[in-house]
């Protein structure tokens, strides 16, 4: 009885230690193929590197720059709409608002004013604070919008203010006195400073106690309304809401409103505008990656169909064989997932600083789940990318795999070499245009990944250009040759406050004297009251000849006539307003209504700037900052000349002239930086791609290489037969990569432009032109030509006897 179970326990310990040297062995396996094919492992690191950085940085960006605000939204019980009313409606009808459908909760109404306090510190000259949206609120507290106090206490009796904290003035504190302007150089109403708070929202610049806003306003006090929505996810449902409460009350008694959507676009523009081209960048990170992993993993079976039996022969399993190849892709994935997290925080870094400064917090840095996240996922799609061609390997028979050589499949494609060579052409270039019938899959996968590359070099010029034109034309006052200051920078430094604008008449003469002058039209500016929006807005007021082909506009037209104005795309959203509708603008007890006739493309101020006719808002009274002057010379003028001989005759007036040039934003440098260094990534890839394609594809013919130098083929003919293969790869590549970049630039470019809340004109995305199209569908060629230099040189070097001993 006993002699049984010893053997077969023996036997049972024998056939584990043999399952633990095959692991052993297949540890071995793995490793030698990961340190013999160098090529393939490199193209497999970088590509992970790129796809998991790319991805990082976007799903990083999207997470980190939306998160503060949303979490202070909901704990704020924040207003998802904030609607100011004509001083006509009751509060019966206000009340009545907050039992309409589509509305959770409401607080309010609220009295609100527009108040403008005197300056706090020195300034210049023509400079005034801009003014601050009061509200009457008895407490912090409410349904809706529980402003959080950051310092101080609530305002508790007449001649207390509450400031919200991105509102007050440097060096505004508890304790702080302020006085409004009075009418005529009278004095004006004296307020303490007694807290400062945060409303997530924005729904006001400051608050009083309700009894206050008679003594600011009077009777003609609007009222405020906050609602939270029980639908506010999209801007569309925002919007039906607002017009919901719009339609119950009478014409005209909504002045004014505000989305919460606004007010979190406006917190993270700096990088909204960077989340669609790195997410799309990202997408075609994970898309090469797919590919190109495919490839060699594929190309790994391919050329290793011989060992494969091998192995099986000697009593590795076919899932031990599939895992095998599983591994040697996982190892160098992994080993380009670590460093690609690294340079996704990285990138990240200067990007996060701008939501740290839009939300007045400390550092804010992508989430750790993302970085745990991003490269779980990159290595989970390489184990089923990789996992398809090891599981056919697995499958192969063992007779059969090594029955097979190298030079498997290599008859493929002659009849076509054939036909080619009796032609014409030099005998190398069409050995070259031939090869790729050979291994048409192969061919096929390298021809993708080139395609690729040209995709992401178009979109990658594109973007670039695009950023070009908007820098150009996001300024409405770009227009001229030359512009004129009435107050002089002394020695290029800023104006200074003792100083005095020189007078805009005399300044309006002396240009108009210079005989080279053929137009010229004045700039003034004020910052002003505008019905719904908290705060004040950027008011330019236009006189003389004002060319409207100077102006990039979106939708409608430049103004005409008085009364009526232009406003840039986030001014539309802000206000809850279209093209054709009225705003109301108040300063100091004045108001006026003005028409919006156009849609101009304007990114200065954060696209919140009216722009009208100096007639159009006199009834306001406004105090404009110092003027400046834009100045159109006759054709052939040149430019320092007249620069030269305009600032001698304005120096006594304390004015002084420059010739126009273009503007520069460090945002968009920043953009177009991470632009090229992502492209160059992505192109670097592609360039692997093909040089493990073609070092694959040398390797499988390389007695053919032998054969074709016994014939009395040059090495320097060798290249080029390899070069001719991959050009002709590379060109149809192009055709088709090419145009797919020109439709993803037509994609994201206007999504990039919604993010931050404007809209981009269409002449400044359709940027390719025929010449630029011709230069880039060579891009193909250039890609694989680049990728395909090495292993070129090596098969030149390979030596004729050893070549045909080759299997």
């Amino acid at each position: 009885m006993s002699g049984p179970w010893e053997e077969r326990g023996a036997g049972g310990r024998k056939g584990r230690a043999g399952g633990g040297r095959r692991r052993g062995a297949l540890g071995r396996v793995v490793r030698a193929g990961v340190g013999r094919r160098r090529a393939q492992t490199t193209v497999m690191v970088l590509t992970t590197l790129v796809s998991v950085a790319a991805s990082v940085l976007a799903l990083g960006l999207l997470v980190a720059s939306r998160a503060p605000f949303d979490h202070a939204l909901a704990r704020q019980r924040g207003a998802h709409l904030t609607v100011q009313f004509d001083s006509a409606v009751t509060e019966g009808q206000l009340a009545d608002t907050a039992r309409l459908p589509g509305v959770a909760a409401s607080s309010g109404p609220f009295g609100v004013a527009s108040v403008r306090f005197l300056p706090m510190v020195a300034a210049p000259p023509g400079y005034q604070p801009p003014p601050l949206t009061v509200v009457g609120r008895p407490s912090a507290g409410g349904e809706v919008d529980r402003v959080d106090l950051v310092e101080g206490r609530w305002a508790a009796a007449p001649g207390e203010i509450v400031l919200e904290a991105g509102s007050r003035q440097p060096g505004m504190r508890p304790g702080t006195r302020l006085e409004t302007g009075g009418a005529g150089g009278a004095a004006g109403t004296a307020f303490t400073v007694v807290g400062i708070a945060e409303s997530v929202g924005e729904s006001a610049d400051a608050w009083v106690v309700p009894a206050q806003l008679s003594t600011l306003a009077g009777d003609r006090a609007d009222r405020q309304m906050l609602y939270r929505l029980t639908d506010a996810g999209t801007a569309a449902a925002v919007e039906s809401a607002r017009a919901g409460i719009a339609a119950a009350l009478p014409p005209d008694a909504v002045t004014g409103a505000q989305s919460y959507l606004d007010v979190r676009q406006s917190a993270q523009e700096n990088t909204a505008a960077y989340i669609p081209f790195v997410t799309a960048f990202a997408v075609l990170g994970l898309a090469m990656s797919v590919l190109v992993i495919g490839i060699v993993v594929s190309g790994a079976v391919g050329a290793a169909t011989r060992r494969i039996g091998i192995l099986k022969a000697l009593g590795f399993t076919p899932l031990q064989v599939g895992r095998a190849y599983v591994a040697q892709a996982l190892i160098p994935a992994a080993a380009g997932a670590l460093p690609g997290v690294a340079l996704g925080n990285a990138l990240a870094v200067p990007l996060m600083a701008e939501v740290a400064r839009s939300y007045g917090t400390g550092a804010v840095l992508i989430p750790a789940w993302v970085s745990l996240v991003v490269p779980a996922g990159a290595l989970a799609l390489v184990a089923v990318t990789a996992s398809v061609p090891a599981l056919r390997a697995a499958r192969l028979r063992t007779a059969r795999v090594l029955g097979m050589g190298r030079g498997a499949g290599g008859g493929r494609g002659r009849r076509v070499r054939h036909c080619s060579v009796t032609a014409a052409a030099a005998r190398a270039v069409s050995l070259g245009l031939a090869s790729p019938f050979a291994r048409p899959a192969r061919s096929a996968t390298m021809a993708a990944a080139v395609a690729f590359g040209a995709l992401a070099v178009t979109f990658a010029v594109g973007l670039g250009s695009t950023l070009v034109a908007v820098q150009r034309d996001g300024d409405p006052d770009r227009g001229g040759e030359v512009t004129v200051r009435t107050l002089a920078r002394p020695g290029g430094g800023p104006p200074t406050a003792q100083r005095e604008p020189a007078d805009p008449a005399a300044v309006a003469g002396v240009i108009a004297a210079r005989p080279e002058t053929a137009s010229s039209y004045r700039i003034a500016r004020a910052e002003v009251s505008a019905a719904g929006l908290k705060g004040g807005v950027q008011l330019v007021a236009y006189e003389g000849d004002v060319p409207g082909a100077d102006h990039t506009m979106v939708s409608g037209r430049w103004f005409g006539a008085p009364g009526e104005a232009v406003v840039a795309t986030r001014f539309l959203r802000a206000a809850g307003v279209r093209v054709g509708d009225s705003v109301v603008l108040s300063e100091q007890g004045g108001t006026v209504r003005l028409r919006i006739v156009g849609e101009v493309f304007d990114l200065g101020d954060k696209g919140m700037t009216l722009r009208t006719d100096v007639a159009s808002v006199a009834a306001l009274e406004s105090r404009f900052l110092p003027s400046s002057f834009i100045v159109r010379t006759a054709p052939g003028t040149d430019a320092g000349s007249y620069v030269e001989g305009l600032n001698a005759a304005l120096k006594p007036l304390g004015a002084d002239a420059e010739a126009s040039g273009p503007g520069k934003s460090s945002v968009i440098r920043a953009m177009q930086a991470l632009i090229a260094m992502l492209t160059l990534m992505l192109v670097a890839v592609a360039c692997l791609g093909v040089l493990n394609t073609v070092v694959l594809d040398t390797r499988d013919r390389v007695r053919d290489l032998g054969v074709f130098k016994a014939l009395g083929m040059t090495p320097r003919q060798t290249v080029v037969q390899v070069l001719t293969s991959v050009g002709a790869i590379g060109l149809a590549a192009g055709v088709v990569g090419v145009p797919l970049g020109v439709a993803l630039h037509g994609w994201v470019m206007p999504e990039m432009g919604r993010a931050v809340g404007t809209t981009i004109p269409p002449a400044d995305v359709d940027v390719y032109g025929p010449a630029l199209l011709g230069v880039l569908v060579p891009a193909g060629v250039l890609i694989a030509v680049a990728g395909a230099l090495l292993p070129a040189g090596w098969a030149a070097r390979t030596r004729t006897a050893q070549a045909l001993r080759a299997e």
